[in-house]
């Protein structure tokens, strides 16, 4: 069954509206495979937009398709980073547009698949042009988290801009640290650059896909990768990562599955624990997934699994029915012909 949100529209392709497929839903529900078999099919390439997956090393907790399961097909913005780097939507929304430039020369499909929905908000709608990072600062407002708490920044945030201390919640260090950041550098409220607008993509129509499988089911798959995870090299994985010499600096180990298994590694946490805490948290992060996704426009919904034939014959009729066409009756790109 397919429940529509925004249906897809018959446009009269230009230079400017190049077709981008993102596929979206939550963890487990089949993206990467249903991404493989769109760029298959439609002569397209897969563009990765999980944060975890960008990084060398880590492979099972990601759930990073391996080469052998990928037919072939290249795949971009994956193992590309160093484990300690340091990468944000911003970066991520630079490296993407790279991506975007190739293939369009090349004639390919970009195909998005991924779970940040931070990462494909940030190259669909941009970002507000903000200061870089200063780690010196980023340094001085950690040690005022440990030596006052979290309640602290939040309280300073509070005199900085109100608007924004508003929206985030004095547990969220992170956003915190950020906000606080920009506004010392900018020397104007983060709430007020945000307010100023953004430079969205521009020359492409964007189709979004989105898996909602059942519920029950998506959960029973979720526990089951868990398992699969933790019995298929995850602890062995983790272990290595932590022997790396600047491992206190490697953020994707605070990662779910990571972070349990670095537990059970440390001696907090037994190995049971671990597997029952990780598969907790996932379908917890499975529905903020969701609440994320619901929440974007123009999105196609199909109630089932990007690995489920049936889905996948849907949403190809679906794609057929938007009929992209160049004024003369082709398709563009050209493969996308295929499924007409």
């Amino acid at each position: 069954m397919v429940r529509r949100v925004g249906a897809l529209r018959r446009i009269k392709p230009t230079v400017s509206n190049r077709p981008l497929i993102a596929i979206v839903g939550p963890t487990a529900a089949g993206k990467s495979v249903l991404a493989i078999m769109l760029a298959e099919r439609l002569n397209g390439e897969v563009v990765n937009y999980d944060s975890v997956q960008l990084y060398r090393g880590f492979d099972v907790g990601s759930g990073k398709l391996p080469s052998a399961e990928r037919r072939g097909i290249a795949h971009h913005l994956l193992d590309c980073l160093e484990p300690a780097e340091a990468f944000t939507a911003g970066d991520y929304r630079r490296e993407s547009l790279k991506v975007l430039d190739d293939l369009n020369f090349r004639g390919k499909l970009p195909v998005f698949a991924g779970g940040t929905g931070l990462y494909l908000r940030a190259l669909l709608l941009g970002l507000f042009d903000g200061p870089g990072r200063s780690e010196a600062l980023r340094e001085r407002l950690r040690a005022m988290v440990d030596r006052r708490g979290r309640e602290s920044l939040h309280r300073l945030l509070a005199r900085l801009d109100a608007v924004a201390a508003g929206r985030i919640q004095p547990r969220d260090t992170q956003k915190l640290i950020r906000a606080v950041e920009v506004c010392i550098l900018a020397r104007q409220p983060i709430s007020s650059m945000h307010a100023a607008g953004r430079a969205a993509l521009e020359g492409y129509l964007v189709i979004k896909l989105g898996l909602d499988p059942p519920r029950a089911q998506l959960y029973d798959r979720i526990n089951q990768r868990v398992e699969s995870m933790f019995s298929s090299g995850l602890m062995e994985e983790t272990q290595v990562l932590l022997h790396l010499s600047d491992a206190a600096c490697i953020k994707p180990l605070g990662a779910l599955g990571y972070r349990q298994a670095r537990a059970v590694l440390e001696g907090t946490l037994s190995h049971n624990d671990a597997v029952a805490a990780t598969q907790i948290a996932t379908r917890h992060y499975a529905k903020r997934q969701l609440t994320w996704f619901r929440r974007e426009e123009d999105i196609t919904w199909f109630e089932g699994f990007g690995d489920d034939p049936l889905i996948q014959r849907r949403i190809l009729e679906s794609l057929g029915r938007t009929a992209v066409t160049n004024g003369e009756g082709a398709i563009a790109p050209p493969s996308v012909s295929s499924v007409l």
